[in-house]
């Protein structure tokens, strides 16, 4: 796909895939959005992508390998048992559309990711509330 114009959509984005990673990338598509609902889907450095008051994960498809972007290294190692026999790294799990990544486990990760997102959103909206709560200085 390189070379080619960004795809607009993540549909766009799948139709270019060789028929096997499209299906097996269709299945986690559709396990992400069964647990993150309200999440907004795009296209982002030209691979789709899930927000939810952030990044939340994303996929991407190479020459020998699938890749589900948990973004954030510290649900990979929470699952790291669950997750053996596959190639991980501090931000991806490899997979193949004939070995793809349980269906348990990548729900498991969402969800994990959907929390670390709320939390953080939710310390950014106190401090914003004690940023806009202080006490200004008499002149």
């Amino acid at each position: 796909m390189r070379g080619a114009p960004v795809a607009k959509s993540v549909e766009e984005w799948l139709k270019r895939l060789a028929p096997e990673q499209r299906a097996a990338l269709e299945k986690l598509r559709d396990q992400i959005r069964s647990v993150a609902k309200a999440a907004e889907e795009k296209i982002s450095y030209g691979q789709p992508t899930y927000l939810l008051h952030g990044h939340l994960v994303g996929f991407g498809a190479f020459k020998k390998h699938l890749s589900f972007f948990p973004m954030n290294s510290t649900v990979i190692t929470e699952n790291v048992e669950a997750l053996k026999g596959f190639v991980t790294s501090k931000g991806t799990i490899q997979f193949t559309p004939d070995k793809p990544i349980p269906a348990a486990v990548v729900k498991k990760i969402v969800k994990a990711r959907i929390a670390q997102n709320l939390e953080v959103a939710s310390e950014r909206v106190a401090a914003n509330k004690v940023k806009t709560t202080k006490p200004r200085a008499k002149k």
